[in-house]
Formats: C-alpha cells, sequence, structure tokens
C-alpha cells in the first residue's frame, strides 16, 4: 500500500545512469536556483521600510538611499560569487570556501548558517506568498498557518519527484513573475513621466527627521538587505548545471544579479515616488500594483505571481540544503543519511527534513514573515561574511591576474555583510535573532560530535589485514520457544545447521506450564536440550538474561551465543497488531550484548 501510494506520488525509481539527466539548463536553472533571490522584491524594501515606519512621510525618503547601498552590495556580491563558482566548481558555496581557507571548523560555521538560512528561506519565502494572497482575499487570513504548511507539503512532494522534473514545472511562474514585475515598472515609469516625473503624495526628499539616528539607518539597511538572500545558491549548486557547468553557472548569476538589480531599485522608487506607507495588512508591492492598476486584472496578476514566486522561493532552498547536508555528510558533520540518493535520484533525506524543519517554523510564527525576517538575514550574512573574507585570503596567497580588485571588490562585500551580521544580531536579538544565535552554535556543536563519532568508529574498525584474518569460532546456539510449532521447528533446524551445541529455553509462569511442556517436549524426542525456567513476575527477558549470564560465565564457554529467535510473518501489515512482538524486544535489547549474535528465522505464514 505504502509503496503504491509512493509511486503515484514521487513516480518510478530512476537508473543512477540517469543522473546526468536531472543536470540543469541556464532556462530552467535561472527561475530554480534564483527565485528565492528575485521574490525578496517582494518584501526586501518592506523590511527596511518597517524599522523607520513610526517616523511617518518625512522618513520615507530614507528608504532610497538605503536601497542604493544595497544595490552596491549586491553588485559585491554577484562579483564575490562568481570567483566562487571559478575556484569552488564542486558547490557548497560559503562552505567550501571556508573550509579550504579556514579549516574544517570554519566551513562547518558557515555551513550550519546555510542550512539555518535554507530553512528560514523556505519558511519566510512560504509565509510571504501566503501574505500576498491575503492581501488580495482577506478572509482568508485566518488559514494563514494551514494554507503554508500545504504550500511547503506540495513543493516537498514535487522536489521528490526529481529536479529536473520540478523545475520544468516551477520555472514559468517565476518568468510570469519577472514579466509582471517589469510590466509594473514600465506603467509606472510612463506614468511618472506623464505627471512631471513628480506626484502630489512624493515626500519631500533630503528632510533629515528628528528621530532619525545612525543605528536605525544601519537597522533599517540591515533589514532591506534580506531582498540580497539567495544569491549565494548558485554558486553552491553549480554540479547542478550541465556542461560546461562553471560558464552556465556564472552566466546564469549575472543574469540573476542584472535582473534583481533592476526590479529592486525600480520597486523601490516608485514606491517612494508615490509616497507609499508600511502597511501590517497590505504589502507594499501589493499596493503599488493596486495604485496603477487599481483592482483590475493585472493587480491580481501581479499578486498571483508575487504568491506564486515566493512560494516557488522555497524550492531554491530545496536545491541547496539536501546537496549542501550531502557535502557535509561526506566530509562527516552531518548523518550519513544525507549522502544517500533517493528513487528519483535526489537527496531525499535532506529534502524532507528540510520540509518538516520549515513547517515547525511556520507553525511556531503563526505564519508571520515580519516575524521570521529578524531570524533571516543572520545566517546567509555570517556566510557571506566568511565567504568573502576566504577569498580575500585566497587572493593574497596565490596572487592571480587582477588579485588586487579582487581583493579590494571581495573585502568590500565582507565589511558591508559583517556589519549586517552585527547590526541584525544586536538590533534583533530580543525580536528572535537570540533564537539563532543559540541554534548556531548548537548545529556546530553537533557538527563536531558526529565528525568525532564517525572518527572513532572508524579507528574502531580499522584492522591491519597482514595480520588480522577470519578464524572459526565455538558457538553454541539458544532458541527461545514458547511451545512446539512449525515456527519453532524451523527455527531449531536453523541452529542445527549453525553449531552442533543448541538449547531451547522455555520460561514458564507457573509450575503446570513448565510440567506441560517438558512432557510434550520428552514426546517429541529431538535430541535437543530443553532448559526451562519459571517467570514469577511474567517477564521472558529476565529469565532469558540470567540463563545467558550463566552460559557467559560456565566453564569451557563458547567463543559466541547465537540467540535463534523464532518469528512468523503475517500475510497483512495489520495482523501485526493482533500478536505480542516479543521477538522485536527481544532482538532490541540482545543487540547491545556483547559477543551475543542475535538471528531472526522467520516463518511466513499462507494466511
Amino acid at each position: 500500500m505504502f509503496s503504491n501510494v509512493k509511486r503515484l506520488l514521487i513516480g518510478p525509481p530512476k537508473k543512477l545512469q540517469q543522473l546526468r539527466e536531472e543536470r540543469l539548463s541556464k532556462l530552467k536553472a535561472l527561475p530554480i536556483l534564483s527565485s528565492d533571490a528575485l521574490s525578496s522584491v517582494a518584501y526586501g524594501y518592506q523590511a527596511a521600510l518597517s524599522e523607520i515606519a513610526f517616523i511617518g512621510v518625512a522618513g520615507l525618503w530614507i528608504g532610497l538611499p538605503i536601497a542604493a547601498v544595497i544595490v552596491l552590495l549586491l553588485i559585491a556580491l554577484i562579483l564575490s560569487y562568481l570567483q566562487v563558482i571559478r575556484a569552488y566548481p564542486n558547490g557548497g558555496g560559503a562552505y567550501a570556501v571556508a573550509s579550504d581557507q579556514f579549516g574544517p571548523i570554519a566551513g562547518l560555521v558557515a555551513g550550519a548558517a546555510l542550512l539555518i538560512d535554507y530553512t528560514l528561506t523556505v519558511a519566510v519565502s512560504v509565509s510571504s506568498g501566503i501574505a500576498a494572497i491575503t492581501t488580495a482575499y482577506p478572509s482568508l487570513l485566518p488559514w494563514t498557518v494551514p494554507l503554508c504548511v500545504l504550500a511547503i507539503f506540495g513543493i516537498m512532494i514535487m522536489n521528490l519527484r526529481g529536479l529536473n522534473e520540478s523545475a520544468s514545472i516551477f520555472m514559468w511562474p517565476t518568468y510570469l513573475f519577472i514579466f509582471s514585475i517589469f510590466t509594473l515598472e514600465i506603467v509606472g515609469f510612463v506614468h511618472l513621466s506623464h505627471a512631471g516625473w513628480h506626484y502630489a503624495q512624493t515626500p519631500p526628499f533630503g528632510v533629515i527627521p528628528k528621530e532619525i539616528s545612525v543605528l536605525l539607518i544601519l537597522r533599517a539597511f540591515a533589514s532591506g538587505c534580506s531582498a540580497l538572500t539567495g544569491i549565494e545558491a548558485i554558486s553552491n549548486a553549480t554540479p547542478q548545471f550541465r556542461e560546461p557547468t562553471i560558464r552556465n553557472a556564472q552566466k546564469t548569476l549575472l543574469w540573476l544579479g542584472l535582473l534583481l538589480g533592476l526590479m529592486f531599485a525600480g520597486t523601490s522608487y516608485l514606491t517612494y515616488m508615490k509616497g507609499l506607507q508600511v502597511n501590517p495588512n497590505f504589502t507594499l508591492l501589493g499596493m503599488l500594483a493596486q495604485s496603477y492598476f487599481h483592482t483590475g486584472f493585472f493587480f491580481y496578476f501581479i499578486q498571483f505571481t508575487t504568491f506564486a514566486v515566493l512560494i516557488l522561493a522555497a524550492n531554491t532552498s530545496y536545491s541547496g540544503f539536501p546537496l549542501l547536508a550531502a557535502l557535509m555528510a561526506r566530509d562527516r558533520f552531518m548523518p550519513r543519511m544525507f549522502e544517500l540518493r533517493g528513487d528519483r535520484l535526489g537527496y531525499s533525506n535532506g529534502i524532507i527534513v528540510l520540509s518538516i524543519l520549515a513547517i515547525i517554523l511556520i507553525v511556531a510564527f503563526n505564519g508571520q514573515t515580519d516575524a521570521l525576517i529578524p531570524l533571516y538575514a543572520i545566517g546567509v550574512f555570517l556566510s557571506f561574511t566568511l565567504a568573502q573574507t576566504g577569498l580575500v585570503k585566497r587572493w593574497m596567497k596565490t596572487k592571480p591576474p587582477g588579485w588586487l580588485w579582487r581583493s579590494a571588490i571581495n573585502s568590500f562585500g565582507a565589511i558591508l555583510s559583517a556589519i549586517v551580521t552585527v547590526v541584525f544580531a544586536v538590533a534583533k536579538f530580543s525580536q528572535g535573532a537570540w533564537i539563532v544565535l543559540v541554534i548556531l552554535p548548537l548545529i556546530i556543536y553537533f557538527g563536531v560530535k558526529v565528525r568525532r563519532h564517525y572518527q572513532t568508529i572508524a579507528d574502531d574498525l580499522r584492522i591491519n589485514i597482514t595480520q588480522v584474518k577470519p578464524s572459526p569460532h565455538k558457538t553454541i546456539v539458544i532458541v527461545p520457544i514458547a511451545g512446539i510449532n512449525r515456527v519453532v521447528a524451523g527455527t531449531l533446524s536453523y541452529a542445527l545447521s549453525v553449531s552442533d551445541q543448541v538449547i531451547a529455553f522455555y520460561v514458564g509462569f507457573d509450575d503446570e506450564a513448565i510440567e506441560r511442556m517438558e512432557e510434550k517436549w520428552k514426546q517429541w524426542n529431538t535430541g535437543i536440550r530443553l532448559v526451562t525456567a519459571r517467570s514469577q513476575y511474567r517477564s521472558i527477558v529476565r529469565p532469558l538474561m540470567r540463563f545467558l549470564n550463566t552460559v557467559e560465565n560456565w566453564e569451557g564457554a563458547p567463543d559466541h551465543i547465537v540467540v535463534a529467535i523464532p518469528q512468523f510473518v503475517t500475510r497483512k501489515w495489520w495482523h501485526n497488531m493482533l500478536h505480542n512482538q516479543t521477538s522485536i524486544m527481544l532482538r532490541t535489547i540482545l543487540l547491545y550484548r556483547k559477543d551475543i549474535v542475535v538471528t531472526t528465522v522467520p516463518y511466513h505464514l499462507s494466511d
């Protein structure tokens, strides 16, 4: 039943040889890996203005120079990650740079920050997308959280079907969003030119309100930098591109930078010219569209494309999180299950874990975008800082042609990224940023413990093949039985094929039961020794443990004790609920006993 549902949802399995078919062309990679960055046009400028909203109309002009600096930082980041793609074509982005330049622990810090960023990207993108719909249909506001969870589940299923298949479907909403934003900007600038490049409601520019301060501007800048999240996704997923991977990834990143810069700058400028202020119930982008298209078709078109791209911006994380988790698992900082590819050749465990974590965040913060954004930027800008600082070190060490200007660009980006990280951590600490500052060290600690665990196991399992050889061992087989039947007969036959020392062990709850068992055993006459024990407290495990201790301490005890557990297998899964699962309990307990080998001998029931 489960297998049929699984095939229906994600499709039949693919061969490993089909992995090359899962790689992305530039046409598909741009919307899939850039949707996170492009979608931030819907909330980045609003996040900046939210910090200075209390000033009123007089403070709206401050958003423009903040937006200009954000665009400059965007240019620096694009140039930086173009170099990351060239220098680290195997993916990993900041994780690869930090690991190479500063060592594995620095890489772990960058990786942990990116994992947090990817998780928050899903939560923020989906909640923002649902906010766009509730702006158009306020009656859906009470259903925000269920709608978010439903959207995450849908994206998870599509990604479990494979990267290429999900890209074929998800690319169109992103291109429609790009079209809708540029249409909005063209209409807006044409309308503005007809109005003499100034509206009656345009706020005055350059008047410094008394409430403004350097810290407030830094906070607004840091919040607005949420528009830059997702830029690193292309460098992280370089191996996902078709050949030539480096050139295709760089071209895609350049297109991302150009589109994001024009979309963010244009909508920010028009928002200022319209004198729009932050409204907790409506998005600035929605209000801007309404100011030009009222409530006509194109207003709803922009709202729905915004909703779609914000929802699908989460798909960027579904490309990055599983791949990064697989790279960290390869380096033994994450459990090895993240290295395994699923039926459709994607890293299914990473996809599922990401979905669960994002749903937990959505539920915990009630699907509120503004509540999630303070958590959002710390991780990504910490990774930006490490990546660009690592590149500065690389250029100064290798001194390739043009290393001075490369170092200058990366230094500029590293400084601004560090400022954003610190400002976010301090200014947003009480609003929820403390959660990231607590979780980040916990992930790092977890990664260190996982790596140490794998190293300890490797040391414990490693052998010298010139000295250690397989050798036969003296073995005794003990078969716990509850009666005489086909299951027991089959298990005893197996035991006799393993060793000539076989003991059947029976636990009775009263003397009558033990006597009946001994009499029946004598009649059966198998030649196998029967040992019985009475359990006054109706426990099977304790008498068996005591008997095993006796065998282990017996003079001339065997090297290994094999406990062969009889178990019948029912035809239908729900039949298991009708029977005691004693064999499962025994296997679990005996597994941790040294020098005891546990084996299950199944008997498949006909019906």
